[in-house]
């Protein structure tokens, strides 16, 4: 199978999209496909799993590298002659693939990965929403196949009138990330020197941004034997530090490799406050770890925690749901070992091969869909 692969992100900036993006070229190396990528110039590899790495014109907007259309798409496509072009969260530069696809005859899957709905909510932005929803729709319309990481995005999708939707979650490294990491020296160190005196750790781990909310988690001010730990860096950094001032926290910055597998091995209880995700994948690899979550009632985490099992939802617009559920299981660490073991049985079907196998069974179901229509003309 040959495979173009459009994304709005790649490396070396790390984010939901990029990471998704990584784990579908690694899968369709390791399956023997070939493919051909095309992204954003923003200092990307030339090369990623022996696939070439095209660069479009892009512009910066809030650190990010915009692609911009340009007739470069079109020729790159028509040159590699792609069995099935899959476009990641597309914008201006997806949008542009998924048109030059239609005109080369060649199907497309589209990946949706953008809270729109909870941005605009954020930023006050109504009536923008109705036009960026419009927006979507328009993009998304183009393509053979929409698939949305969680139900909650696919009810936003279908309300929107974005037709062909299926769902199609995220996969997680459940080797790396494993509860056996406790035991070793880095898990081992690093509890050494965020509670030294065996406090219980509740840890975040992403980016830092607006989005995320994480001035809630002063929230959690005063709980005893509780010792904070934010793992990530982002642009809200500056304010999630005075809004955490004197809270037992210790910021430890990005973490990647087996630093984030130890970091999270490190924790006793994962939070997540954000309520704009579309999927979750820090819940996930909490899960994976072997830790019970704590996430808002909203979005992806309504799919990811089962609460009372693996987890608790709180309700996001209480001003004291977070707390209590913090504060529970903070004071109880035989249900936090039972939810944690819960947690890591929940991801064990989810690895990146048998999700990214999932994906190629969706290329293969749009590629024989065009085969047919083309049959009938």
């Amino acid at each position: 199978m040959r495979v173009a692969v459009v994304s709005e992100s790649f490396l070396p900036t790390v984010n939901g999209v990029t990471t998704s993006v990584v784990r579908v070229l690694d899968h369709l190396a390791m399956r023997g496909h070939e493919a051909t990528v095309i992204v954003p110039a923003a200092g990307s590899p030339r090369e990623y799993a022996g696939f070439r790495i095209h660069q479009v014109p892009a512009l910066a907007y809030r650190q990010f590298p915009v692609g911009l259309p340009n007739s470069q798409v079109s020729g790159l496509l028509a040159a590699f002659r792609p069995d099935v072009l899959h476009v990641a969260s597309p914008f201006l530069l997806g949008a542009q693939a998924i048109a030059s696809a239609n005109r080369l005859g060649v199907p497309s899957v589209a990946i949706y990965q953008t809270d729109v709905s909870g941005y605009a909510r954020r930023n006050r932005l109504s009536a923008a929403s109705a036009f960026a929803w419009r927006l979507v729709r328009w993009i998304h319309e183009g393509a053979d196949l929409t698939l949305a990481p969680s139900t909650t995005a696919l009810a936003d999708l279908r309300a929107a009138g974005v037709p062909r939707l299926e769902r199609w979650g995220r996969g997680v490294d459940i080797e790396r990330y494993h509860p056996s990491r406790r035991t070793g020296a880095g898990a081992a160190d690093l509890r050494a020197r965020l509670a030294p005196d065996g406090e219980t750790i509740v840890g975040y781990v992403g980016r830092v941004a607006p989005e995320k909310s994480l001035e809630r988690l002063a929230e959690l001010r005063d709980i005893p034997g509780m010792r904070l730990a934010v793992i990530g860096d982002g642009p809200a950094m500056p304010q999630v530090v005075r809004a955490l001032d004197g809270m037992p926290v210790t910021f430890l910055g990005a973490l990647g490799g087996d630093d984030l597998a130890d970091a999270y091995a490190a924790l006793d209880l994962f939070v997540h406050t954000g309520t704009e995700e579309t999927f979750g994948q820090t819940l996930q690899e909490a899960h994976a770890s072997g830790l019970p979550v704590v996430a808002p009632r909203a979005g992806g985490p309504i799919d990811l925690v089962e609460p009372g099992v693996d987890g608790l939802l709180y309700d996001p617009a209480s001003d004291s749901d977070l707390r209590t559920a913090v504060a529970g299981l903070v004071a109880a660490p035989e249900l936090r070992a039972r939810m944690g073991e819960a947690g890591r049985r929940r991801v064990l079907g989810r690895s990146w091969a048998a999700i990214c196998d999932d994906l190629l069974e969706f290329y293969a179901r749009v590629m024989t869909d065009r085969a047919l229509a083309g049959a009938r003309i």
